[in-house]
């Protein structure tokens, strides 16, 4: 009925245009002659009859066609309302497609979608656990920066590792202690796009994603058919899915896809010829994507986007006063879901138990220590809580890079990282194996360990001197919650929203981040540009390698260049011999490289400076 009420006692050929919206939204077919008959009434009348008549049919129909089942309809009103509602807001999203993106002042017009959809239920708890947290959030930012020029994108979500068809299990582990980042990162991502005002079209199945990339294609009413995305946030597993269900239409697409990837992709990897001429293969490989469409949990790859995701914190205002009263315990949280984790880890834990009580969540009592107090799978906020009365948050070795260690810091809870020697990459380690990167992981959490002491300690975890006196330390000290700024949900929605209206991918004019960010540095010989740009507080930026690429642009920054050459063999171009003054230029953007490195060329750097604690942004990126 409000569809219908923005259309009021107008002409016949506009009801007739409505009568096929209501047919849409309710599936329902009504003679032509009565919709004519109805043309002398209020039209919220008729489509709230229209509306009604759909139930009803739907109600009694439902079973006609397995596709209804597919989108979760069971003969309920609750599901029949969930469906329709889908399929009137999928309408209007495709009628209306230049509005406006207006920052939203509620999550739930987003829980319809999710609810039907058993493969983003815990996402949906997540999403539901933070909801004022976000909606004020979304106000904060709104009062600081003018977000109200912009469009509503068309958006469309298709986690593939947590589709049955992928057969990770992951979207049904993740209640019994299974790994939760990806969901985590999901969960943040499609609360910020809803929040920023934007259309979403979430997916979890093969079939889900047919109907929106096909239209119709058995007896179902096309739901999806009229909309064509602006941009499409999959993960590998999904982009393949994806490749599968188009086949090669999929090019149409390629610049606007947005791929979700832990661990990042470098560029060898990536680049189909390089992986063949060089034994590259693997799962995730050979993709031949824009190596900034790669979107990373941690800022780890400047090659790649940081995404991020949100740090679970004091989550709404009530909780602020209760922090302030839980009284720090002479205890320590373990980090460490699956019991399998403590195996080696014995004489480890008990010199953290010479100082403090042990508390854990593992999944099974019977493969750790006695004295641990153990709490099994629990809830999030109670994860919280107990990280509020934990002095220390220790960790295991495993698993790598998950969020939970920034949830501690966030609670004020100092976080032991242990080294890593030798560091782990996917040359000698089963868990990085076929990961499309050769990054070096030097302890349990590497952007934990930049944030370094007083919050983060490193401990060898089998030198006992090592690990007393880090708890020595952080037993005579106190510190505050500490949340960067870019794992807040503030800092996120500034981050997305940047990079949805800014990174341009698809157009070879549009320059992002803006030229007058570009810091030129010379790496000495053997030294990657990130580090390069590292060491002069800067980060390496992708993007800025055409402007470099080139004896005139070159000549602009004193770089002379005698002679100089293309070529595609080698990653770390632009670069030049010091001796003979050659400089050699880089023939594919693709093989273009933050992180490599050569002993006998000096690289030349697109280097940028960055706000503090939001690294995906420079300072006049906004």
């Amino acid at each position: 009925a409000s569809i219908c009420g923005v259309f009021h006692s107008v002409s016949l050929g506009i009801v007739f245009n409505l009568y096929l919206l209501c047919n849409n939204l309710s599936y329902f077919i009504i003679h032509f002659d009565y919709v004519e008959h109805c043309a002398g009434y209020e039209l919220v009348f008729c489509c709230g009859l229209c509306g009604v008549l759909g139930f009803q049919w739907m109600k009694n129909m439902w079973r006609t066609d397995p596709c209804y089942s597919r989108h979760g309809v069971n003969g309920s009103l609750p599901s029949i309302f969930i469906y329709l509602s889908e399929s009137s807001s999928l309408v209007l999203s495709s009628l209306f497609q230049m509005d406006p993106a207006v920052v939203r002042e509620s999550l739930k017009g987003l829980y319809p979608s999710l609810a039907n959809k058993r493969q983003l239920h815990w996402i949906h708890q997540r999403i539901r656990s933070m909801e004022e947290v976000w909606v004020e959030a979304g106000r904060s930012l709104s009062a600081k920066y003018n977000l109200t020029e912009r469009t509503a994108k068309q958006i469309l979500v298709h986690p593939g590792a947590l589709t049955d068809e992928s057969g990770t299990h992951i979207a049904e582990d993740a209640f019994s202690g299974g790994p939760l980042g990806e969901q985590v990162q999901w969960s943040d991502l499609i609360a910020t796009l809803y929040i920023l005002g934007h259309h979403l079209h979430l997916s979890a199945s093969i079939p889900a994603l047919k109907a929106f990339l096909q239209g119709n294609t058995n007896g179902c009413p096309p739901q999806h058919s009229k909309v064509e995305p602006n941009l499409i946030y999959t993960d590998i597993v999904g982009l393949r899915q994806i490749q599968e269900v188009i086949g090669s239409s999929w090019i149409k697409y390629k610049c606007i896809f947005r791929i979700l990837d832990t661990f990042g992709t470098e560029p060898d990897f990536n680049h189909p010829d390089w992986v063949t001429k060089h034994h590259l293969h693997g799962p995730f490989g050979g993709l031949n994507m824009t190596l900034l469409q790669f979107y990373t949990m941690f800022p780890h790859t400047p090659d790649n986007t940081f995404l991020g995701f949100v740090v679970q914190h004091q989550l709404i205002s009530k909780e602020s006063e209760q922090f302030k009263s839980t009284k720090r315990q002479n205890q320590a949280l373990v980090y460490g879901k699956r019991a399998t984790f403590w195996q080696g880890k014995e004489a480890y834990v008990d010199v953290i138990h010479k100082y403090l009580d042990i508390h854990g969540t593992a999944d099974n009592t019977a493969a750790i220590p006695s004295y641990v107090k153990n709490h099994g799978i629990i809830k999030g906020r109670d994860v919280q809580t107990l990280l509020r009365q934990s002095k220390v948050f220790v960790g295991l070795g495993i698993p790598l890079e998950g969020p939970a260690p920034l949830e501690a810091l966030a609670n004020g809870c100092a976080f032991l990282n242990p080294k890593i020697q030798p560091p782990l990459s996917s040359l000698n380690s089963e868990i990085f194996k076929g990961k499309p990167t050769i990054r070096e992981v030097t302890s349990q959490h590497p952007y934990a360990e930049a944030i370094g002491e007083p919050y983060v300690w490193m401990v060898d975890i089998h030198n006992e001197t090592e690990v007393e006196r880090a708890l020595t330390a952080i037993l005579n000290q106190t510190i505050e919650p500490y949340l960067p700024y870019e794992f807040s949900c503030e800092g996120m929605l500034q981050r997305v929203n940047t990079l949805v209206e800014k990174q341009d991918l698809c157009s070879s004019t549009r320059s992002w981040p803006p030229l007058s960010a570009l810091q030129v540095v010379k790496a000495e010989a053997g030294t990657s540009c990130k580090k390069a740009c590292q060491r002069m507080g800067l980060i390496c930026e992708p993007a800025f390698f055409p402007n470099l690429n080139s004896v005139k642009n070159l000549a602009k920054y004193s770089v002379d260049c005698q002679t100089s050459e293309f070529s595609d063999g080698h990653l770390v171009y632009p670069a030049y011999l010091n001796s003979s003054k050659h400089c050699v230029f880089q023939s594919d953007p693709l093989l273009f490289s933050c992180v490599r490195s050569d002993q006998s060329l000096i690289r030349i750097c697109p280097c940028r400076d960055y706000i503090k604690d939001q690294i995906a942004l420079c300072k006049a990126c906004i």
